[in-house]
């Protein structure tokens, strides 16, 4: 009988395991799981799979000519709190950043030049990604904490060009941190978004899934079907179930295959229904990290024939020599570093809890919340700037300064109103007029309720200014979700006439 040789690698393995002292403390145990080693091609097929999605992501910037319409044509740009200083390249300069982007993406996908190329894809994307707070998407949020996540992680050391090049750096394991870290990120935006779903517009007046599939009400013989509750509950329930749930039963044996299967079907459904772009496909590929981290190697040597096992043989793990060994010191260190960074990434989305009133409708606290498609906003404002001195007074309507996927966005959150406020103050100055006041009527509709102002028309919202504490001018959400059941029961009954 032929033996299949293994391929022996060193791997830097803690020097105090659990099962080596009974007495070990917590922290030892914590450090002798995380750096235990594990197959590195889960990692391998992340790398690639992220790197792929946004090498696509950028050609379709170029190809949609996405880069002129958010970043080339529009005059007023909305900055996020603290980054007032991230500001568009002139001239053809947008264009050599995606450019430049789109070369980092592919050189992480194939593994060239890996550390620069990781580093340099993340600069360049949260760049981007702060340039306008109106293109604010969950998706392109996990892409900036994906990207800084790959900066760390040594994803380059098989089935790369850096391996090719640099045998030294070659390992066909890696420790299980990196394995958990991404499973950890991956995760959090279904569960937050499960947390995000349980209030009484989703759950109990089914609001905006209804609104979301009422284009779907026009179909040729499934109309009816789209208009009923049934469907629209079913939508409703599934998706905070999945979400809550669908990475604890993804990492348990038994419930994985189901998970797995409910988990496409729900991420190819948001792709037909909502169009959000890259993100459920990353998603749908992200799904693989929660099997086990040498699937892709045991798939990959069930395709091989008997004479190229070798190529594939299973990996054996050996103890590394006391120099290749990371001190217990450094071991800490990467814990501490790793605690730190979830920690943020638990609690900021907590954040909002903090704000009085509706997170929906104030928006304080939504970003990075993961709140997904759970609202939609419809609304109008004007504004009126008046120059004290000279008593003169200008109607703005904002269609004439704003892009049209800025103007929505501007509407519906307060602290774009002040921005846009500030921005037309500066003109005004710009023209001759010192000391001018801004002030706004906003009426907005939150998942189709009746309109009401968002904020007191009587505030000068030059005199406010971007701010993390709660904006005592925005007026309250009193209008109740049930007008618009009633509305929709009228407009049913009319339409069965």
């Amino acid at each position: 009988m032929q033996t299949v040789p293994t391929e022996e690698v060193q791997i830097a393995t803690p020097i105090v395991t659990a099962s080596e002292d009974a007495k070990a403390t917590f922290v030892e145990r914590v450090c002798a799981a995380l750096f235990k080693p594990v197959d590195i091609s889960f990692l391998v097929f992340f790398r690639i799979l992220f790197g792929g999605i946004m090498l696509w992501e950028v050609y379709r910037y170029f190809a949609y000519d996405w880069i002129t319409r958010y970043y080339v044509e529009p005059a007023v740009t909305f900055y996020y709190y603290g980054f007032s200083w991230v500001k568009p390249w002139p001239g053809s300069g947008m264009y050599v950043h995606f450019f430049v982007l789109g070369l980092a993406a592919a050189c992480v996908m194939v593994g060239f030049l890996y550390r620069i190329a990781t580093a340099v894809f993340f600069l360049a994307f949260t760049y981007a990604f702060l340039l306008d707070q109106t293109r604010y998407l969950n998706h392109l949020y996990l892409v900036c904490l994906i990207g800084f996540l790959m900066c760390f992680l040594p994803a380059a050391r098989a089935f790369s060009v850096d391996a090719l090049l640099r045998k030294r750096t070659r390992s066909d394991v890696v420790p299980a941190w990196t394995l958990w870290l991404l499973r950890v990120q991956a995760g959090i935006p279904y569960f937050y978004g499960g947390i995000a779903k349980l209030n009484s517009d989703w759950v109990l007046g089914g609001e905006p899934m209804r609104t979301w599939l009422r284009p779907f009400t026009e179909m040729p013989g499934l109309g009816a079907m789209f208009k009923a509750d049934w469907l629209v509950y079913g939508f409703v329930i599934g998706g905070l179930l999945l979400d809550l749930f669908v990475v604890p039963l993804l990492l348990w044996r038994r419930t994985r295959i189901f998970a797995f299967i409910a988990a496409i079907l729900f991420n190819l459904t948001n792709a037909v229904i909502f169009d959000i772009g890259i993100f459920p496909w990353m998603m749908l590929g992200a799904l693989l990290i929660y099997f086990p981290p040498d699937l892709l190697r045991r798939f990959a040597r069930a395709f091989m024939s008997p004479g190229e096992m070798h190529l594939k043989a299973p990996v054996s793990v050996t103890p590394g020599t006391a120099s290749s060994v990371p001190s217990f010191a450094r071991q800490k260190l990467i814990a501490g570093l790793l605690a730190a960074y979830l920690a943020v990434q638990i609690l900021l989305p907590f954040r909002h809890f903090l704000y009085p009133g509706n997170v929906s409708w104030t928006e304080e606290g939504h970003n990075f919340a993961w709140h997904m498609k759970l609202r939609t906003k419809e609304g109008d404002a004007v504004f009126t700037v008046t120059h004290p001195a000279s008593g003169q007074t200008w109607t703005i309507n904002p269609e004439d300064y704003l892009k049209s996927h800025q103007l929505m966005k501007m509407i519906t959150k307060p602290d774009l109103l002040v921005q846009f406020s500030h921005y037309l103050e500066a003109e005004k100055r710009r023209e001759g007029y010192d000391d001018v006041e801004v002030r706004a009527n906003v009426m907005v509709s939150l998942n189709g309720r009746q309109p009401q102002l968002m904020i007191d028309p009587n505030v000068d919202l030059t005199k406010q200014q971007m701010s993390l504490l709660p904006a005592d001018w925005i007026v309250p959400l009193t209008t109740p979700l049930e007008a618009r059941s009633r509305q929709r029961e009228i407009s049913n009954s009319a339409e069965s006439e």
